[in-house]
C-alpha cells in the first residue's frame, strides 16, 4: 500500500502524520510512505528526521487583511494555485498513492483536494476545536474528518463524515509513572512540581508575567517545584531581568531555555500553565494533568480560547485571558489550585474525560477503512 501524508506549517500539524505513519509501518512494514509539504517548511526536517520521502510544492497562502500588501499577497497565491493540479498530478503519477491524509496546514490543500478528484480514498484530521480554514475547504472533498472531541461533530456541514479520534501523543510520554518521572528530576513524590511554558519561541508578555511569578515565588519561600520554559525569543531578556531580580533564590525553580525533556517533564508536573495550541491540548488531557490556560489571543479565529473552553466545561482546566491575566493572578491561582487535594482531583479527571490514549489506532483504523 502506497500512502501519502501532507502537512505543514507548524510541528503541531507534522507529528499526528508522523505517529500515524510510524504505526503504519509497524502494522505493517511493506507500507510505502511519501510526505508532501512546502518546499521550505518546518515538516521537511522534521520529515526527514523520521527517514521519510518528501517532495515539496509551493503553496500560497492567503491574507484576510484588505491592504495592498495583503491583495498582491493573495494574486501571487492565486497564480501559484493554477499550477498546483500539475504539480500534485505529477507526484500522484510518480507515487500512485491508495490513501492520502492530510493533518492541517495550507500545504495539505491541494494534495488532498486533488487525490480525491481522482476517486483516491482521503481524510484530514483536524486538531483543534473549530475546523481551521484548510479544514473547511476540503470538508466537500475529503472521505472523512477526524476531529478531537465529540463537541466539534456539530461544527460540520456533513457530521455523517465526522470521526472523534483525538490527536496522537508521543508514546515516551507515558514511559514512566507520575511517581518515576518526578524521581527521574530528583523530586520527592509528594513535592507538588508546576510546569509553564508558551511555546517554543516564547512570549514575551507571559514571560514579562512569570518574572513577576517568580518574584511572589521567593517572597512565599518557594511553596513548590517549578519550571518553566522561557522560548528562543527573550532569553537574554529573561536571564537578565532574574539577575537583577535576584532570582533563582532556590533550586526549587528551574528556568530554561528549553525543555527538551518534556515527556518526563509532563509526565512529573502536578499542575501545567501554558497556551492551548492543539498539541498541548492532547498531551494534558492525556496525561489528566489539571492546567492553568492562557490562550493565545494571536490566532486565527481564536481558535486556542476555543479550545480551552472545552477543557475548563470539563473542570479539568482553569481558563484566564491573556488581557485579565497578570504574574500575581497566575501564582495566586496555582498556589490555591495546589493547595487544594479535592481540587486537584477533580480537575484531574475533568482532562481524563477527553483524553483519548488511543488516538493514533483510533486514526489508523479510520483510514483503512476507508481504503477496505
Amino acid at each position: 500500500m502506497k500512502v501519502i501524508f501532507t502537512c505543514g506549517g507548524t510541528a503541531g500539524h507534522v507529528n499526528p502524520a508522523l505517529a500515524l505513519a510510524g504505526y503504519m509501518r509497524k502494522k505493517d512494514p511493506t507500507v510505502e510512505v511519501l510526505f508532501v509539504g512546502t518546499p521550505e517548511g518546518i515538516e521537511r526536517d522534521l520529515v526527514a528526521q523520521a527517514g521519510y520521502d518528501y517532495r515539496g510544492i509551493a503553496v500560497g497562502s492567503l491574507e484576510r487583511s484588505v491592504s495592498w500588501e495583503a491583495i498582491r499577497h493573495n494574486c501571487k497565491s492565486a497564480w501559484e494555485m493554477l499550477a498546483l493540479r500539475r504539480k500534485t498530478g505529477a507526484i500522484l503519477k510518480e507515487f500512485p498513492a491508495d490513501l492520502v491524509v492530510g493533518t492541517g496546514g495550507y500545504a495539505s490543500y491541494p494534495m488532498v483536494k486533488y487525490a480525491a478528484l481522482r476517486g483516491i480514498p482521503t481524510a484530514v484530521h483536524e486538531a483543534n476545536m473549530i475546523p481551521g480554514l484548510t479544514t473547511k475547504m476540503l470538508e466537500k472533498h475529503a472521505s472523512r474528518i477526524m476531529v478531537g472531541f465529540e463537541e466539534c461533530r456539530a461544527l460540520y456541514k456533513h457530521p455523517e463524515r465526522i470521526a472523534v479520534t483525538g490527536t496522537p501523543v508521543r508514546g515516551d510520554f507515558f514511559d514512566l509513572t507520575h511517581e518515576e518521572a518526578k524521581a527521574a528530576l530528583g523530586m520527592g513524590k509528594d513535592e507538588p512540581l508546576v510546569v509553564s511554558f508558551w511555546g517554543s519561541l516564547g512570549a514575551s508578555t507571559m514571560n514579562g508575567q512569570m518574572l513577576d511569578f517568580f518574584k511572589k515565588e521567593k517572597e512565599d519561600g518557594y511553596p513548590f517545584y517549578h519550571i518553566h520554559a522561557v522560548g528562543g525569543r527573550g532569553w537574554e531578556t529573561m536571564q537578565q531581568e532574574m539577575q537583577k531580580a535576584g532570582l533563582p533564590g532556590s533550586h526549587k525553580l528551574d528556568v530554561r531555555k528549553y525543555i527538551y525533556d518534556m515527556a518526563v517533564v509532563m509526565r512529573a508536573a502536578d499542575l501545567v500553565i501554558c497556551r492551548a495550541g492543539a498539541s498541548t491540548i492532547s498531551e494534558i488531557t492525556a496525561l489528566a494533568v489539571p492546567t492553568i490556560i492562557v490562550p493565545s489571543p494571536y490566532v486565527a479565529n481564536n481558535h486556542q480560547e476555543k479550545n480551552a473552553r472545552i477543557l475548563a466545561q470539563h473542570g479539568g482546566a482553569c481558563l484566564i485571558r491573556e488581557e485579565e491575566s497578570s504574574g500575581e493572578k497566575l501564582y495566586r491561582t496555582a498556589r490555591d489550585i495546589l493547595g487544594s487535594p479535592t481540587r486537584l482531583a477533580s480537575m484531574s479527571r475533568g482532562m481524563a474525560e477527553l483524553g483519548i490514549l488511543d488516538a493514533t489506532e483510533r486514526i489508523y483504523n479510520t483510514v483503512m477503512e476507508l481504503v477496505k
